[in-house]
């Protein structure tokens, strides 16, 4: 007798020819370009969302011989411009079935009693409130059809805190407290929820975080190789293609020189 369940596995092929949707924000640069352009090579609509309306032009046309897409340029942190950007989409653009949470960002690195309290709320605003707006205004048409993924990107610190870190590590823990109660909520509804939590990702991050001093920005990277943005994407595909019993609810992903949210193996020391 042999009791070895055989799975039913979706093809890439298939999978390619679903006539899918994704709504990525932050697409501009980094994490959520790259999964724009993986969705796009497996034949994945796409509306990528993201403030710099210039760049958010130029993926658009390199995009489009491949797939249909949209974008849409608001800051995510702004609620009414997150509402009314989502609510101008037409009918049929509205049933997303991948939601991939990624704007994201760092402000600062300093001591909690030398921080600069705009930093903190520009943190708290783009990685909490941000995911939360565009999730909530996405979230009916999901529930309506009864499937979609949401993939919320957050971080080694959404796991461990780091000296500086206080408040994008608050940012982070709540955020994967939020991916955490969303998947409680909805389960039985036939939606998932993963969340993603990278180390060092060599992005226009650090750059953000230290206020375009690129000199420090390129430090952080020093002595070792990080994760690049395609690490991540490929990590979201392959999430958001697993068949529809399957959900990786929780993934951290690290370079193989970093062992810990502030432990990091350098050649240089």
């Amino acid at each position: 007798h042999n009791s070895t369940r055989r799975r039913k596995i979706v093809s890439l092929e298939k999978f390619q020819n679903m006539n899918k949707k994704a709504f990525i924000t932050g697409a501009t640069s980094g994490i959520g370009r790259a999964s724009a352009q993986i969705f796009a090579d497996n034949k994945i609509d796409l509306i990528i969302c993201g403030r710099r309306s210039e760049r958010l032009a130029l993926l658009e046309k390199e995009l489009n011989k491949k797939v249909n897409i949209k974008s849409l340029c608001f800051d995510v942190s702004d609620r009414n411009e997150t509402m009314d950007a989502i609510n101008s989409l037409p009918d049929n653009w509205k049933p997303i079935d991948f939601l991939i949470n990624n704007a994201g960002n760092a402000h600062g690195l300093s001591l909690s009693q030398d921080a600069n309290l705009d930093d903190w709320e520009k943190m708290l605003d783009i990685n909490v409130k941000g995911v939360m707006y565009v999730t909530k205004a996405l979230l009916p048409f999901m529930l309506e059809r009864g499937k979609g993924h949401i993939v919320n990107i957050s971080s080694i610190a959404g796991k461990e805190v780091y000296l500086k870190g206080n408040a994008y590590c608050a940012s982070k823990h709540a955020l994967s407290a939020f991916s955490d109660g969303l998947r409680l909520d909805l389960n039985g509804t036939g939606i998932k929820v993963s969340s993603i939590n990278p180390g060092a990702v060599n992005t226009e991050f650090s750059e953000v975080r230290f206020k375009g001093d690129k000199t420090k920005a390129e430090n952080v990277y020093e002595g070792f190789e990080p994760l690049v943005a395609e690490d991540i994407a490929e990590l979201i595909y392959f999430i958001v293609s697993r068949p529809a019993h399957v959900t990786i609810s929780d993934s951290t992903i690290l370079p193989t020189a970093q062992a810990s949210a502030s432990l990091i193996h350098r050649k240089n020391g």
